[in-house]
């Protein structure tokens, strides 16, 4: 069963459910798996799909940010909700330590040098590594590795 196949069984019983929070965070997520697949005229990949679910997961955390420091807990705790709901979708992301050892495996598999070569190595990372660590981490890490 794909990604998408399943998003779709979770939506299903969600309706039958009757759990509004839960159909609404799904048909939101299909709907932007949908957007893609046509802007880019292709079919989504279980990888593209995590891309996108990803995405969506990042816009969260950035709007309970923004919430927080306003003092909005109902939307704080309405975006906590979605977020929660969006991760299930997620793999198990990888930890400082893994990332570490996964850029240092990349870096040498591209035989980067220095800083100069930072977009090579990142390229490389984000196709091993999307959806499972943090993007931002990830460059850092890149940006420490290449500057030894």
């Amino acid at each position: 069963m794909t990604l998408r196949d399943r998003i779709t069984e979770d939506m299903k019983a969600a309706m039958r459910a009757k759990d509004a929070a839960r159909l609404s965070t799904i048909r939101l997520l299909l709907a932007a798996i949908k957007q893609r697949e046509i802007d880019e005229r292709i079919t989504l990949d279980d990888g593209q799909v995590v891309g996108v679910v990803d995405k969506l997961a990042k816009q969260r955390k950035d709007s309970i940010a923004a919430f927080a420091q306003a003092g909005r807990t109902d939307l704080v705790d309405k975006e906590s909700a979605e977020l929660g709901i969006l991760e299930g979708y997620l793999p198990r992301r990888l930890s400082a330590d893994e990332v570490a050892g996964e850029v240092r495996r990349i870096v040498a598999e591209v035989g980067a040098t220095g800083p100069g070569d930072m977009g090579k190595v990142m390229a490389a990372a984000k196709a091993q590594l999307a959806g499972k660590a943090d993007m931002s981490l990830v460059s850092s890490v890149v940006k420490a590795a290449l500057v030894k």
